[in-house]
């Protein structure tokens, strides 16, 4: 049966994609969360199918983010050295989060091994030939991901702490939770505030890192280690993330509504995971903080704005694939 895409558009797009690693992560980290939403608001076939297509471009990407390293290692090494590249750890976090949901807990702990892996090799690199030799307040919303890749692998262990019973991994959960917040503040201070006006799309990772932090503090108190004054301080800090990423969704939202930017730019992939991912944040926290049930309302509603946002990036990445160069 015909696809109605000729073999050339087809080769066209494959190598636009990998041509956009590493910040083409970005669409992996947006899909699998949005099959995480999905999963938490019911839709269990459209979920998977959203985990099937994250996982196909999870592949494709770390094919050829190993095909660099072997073949063309000088620009391995310029990307590695860029805030990008932490999408190669949030988008396996969040894979992983998902799988573990499944019940597939092997597959989970071999992704949280893998990112654990990658975030120790590539952080250092990040910081201090990136984020450290940029003056304050000049770098793009990427910088955030230094924050949203940790804070990924504190939601994926805090996941599978109770699914294998592993007091141990909430614990560490625990500690990449508060390191994710530390880095949070750096990299505010690096931030240019300019780019909520003229950003591409990765001026959302601000609101999104904000997010995966307070989704990483509803998974800790899930996990039932944390007790008394822990679990309280928990607890705060789960809502006043929450209210600091509601707060930095609209102030962004607005931007875009006052500055519209309608070209197509790969880093817009960058804007719907942060909105998916407040979505998620949101119905779990509503799940996990004692009288917070009634924020599983917006947290639908969120779910189904990025679920709309997704197909429309989506729309102009074919687009920008397929067009005559």
């Amino acid at each position: 049966m015909s696809t109605g895409v000729s073999p050339q558009h087809r080769q066209g797009f494959v190598r636009w994609w990998t041509g956009r690693s590493p910040a083409a992560g970005s669409a992996v980290m947006a899909t699998g969360i949005l099959s995480v939403g999905l999963h938490l608001m019911g839709w269990e076939n459209l979920s998977r199918a959203a985990l099937a297509l994250g996982s196909l471009m999870w592949c494709a990407l770390a094919a050829d983010f190993a095909g660099r390293l072997l073949r063309d290692r000088e620009r391995w090494s310029r990307e590695a050295d860029r805030p990008p590249a932490l999408t190669a750890v949030a988008a396996s976090g969040v894979l992983g989060t998902r799988f573990a949901q499944l019940g597939w807990e092997g597959l989970g702990v071999g992704l949280l091994v893998l990112a654990l892996v990658v975030w120790l090799v590539l952080l250092p690199h990040v910081l201090r030939d990136s984020v450290l030799r940029v003056p304050f307040h000049e770098m793009p919303g990427a910088v955030f991901l230094v924050c949203v890749s940790t804070q990924a692998l504190a939601v994926l262990a805090g996941t599978l702490a109770p699914l294998l019973e592993e007091g141990w991994l909430a614990h560490a959960a625990h500690v990449a939770f508060w390191l994710g917040l530390v880095l949070y503040g750096f990299a505010l201070t690096r931030f240019d505030l300019r780019n909520i006006r003229r950003g591409a799309g990765d001026q959302w990772v601000a609101c999104g890192a904000l997010a995966i932090s307070a989704l990483a503090a509803a998974k800790l108190i899930a996990t039932s280690e944390f007790t008394g004054t822990s679990v309280d301080i928990l607890r705060i800090a789960a809502l006043t993330l929450l209210g600091l990423a509601f707060a930095a969704y609209v102030l962004l939202a607005a931007s875009e509504a006052v500055w519209p930017r309608f070209r197509f730019d790969v880093r817009r992939w960058a804007t719907v995971f942060p909105m998916g991912m407040t979505g998620v944040a949101t119905l779990s926290v509503a799940t996990s903080v004692a009288g917070a049930a009634g924020l599983k309302v917006p947290g639908n509603v969120l779910v189904w704005v990025a679920v709309a946002v997704w197909c429309v990036v989506l729309t102009g990445s074919v687009r920008a694939a397929v067009k005559p160069s």
